[in-house]
């Protein structure tokens, strides 16, 4: 069971660091096989938290009813003729890229 405290603090932390990238800034990083996509159904932040969080089961979960897979040659081939605006997050070694995503919420208050 995942301590919620942790996921919480992991999704502070996520939501700091997510960012709007170009495809063009991602591809030699796609090259190297690290790009992730995630399916727009899911929160971008909480997926990234709960890899960081080593949520297993939700991840092997999300993979199994193709909502978070490995980007597509044919995803990035279409990125590419358009340079799409993506959602990005790192959790190390993966880069989360998730298209069509709303902007995050604040946190402060």
């Amino acid at each position: 069971m995942i301590n919620e405290k942790i996921l919480a603090s992991l999704r502070q932390e996520l939501n700091e660091q997510t960012a709007q990238m170009h495809w063009s800034e991602l591809e030699r990083f796609f090259a190297s096989g690290s790009v992730i996509s995630v399916a727009g159904e899911l929160d971008l932040i909480d997926v990234g938290a709960r890899i960081a969080a080593d949520d297993k089961e939700s991840v092997l979960g999300w993979m199994q009813g193709g909502l978070l897979w490995k980007v597509t040659d044919d995803e990035a081939g279409s990125w590419h003729a358009a340079d799409t605006l993506l959602w990005t997050v790192v959790v190390k070694p993966w880069i989360l890229v998730q298209h069509g995503r709303q902007q995050p919420p604040s946190t402060t208050q």
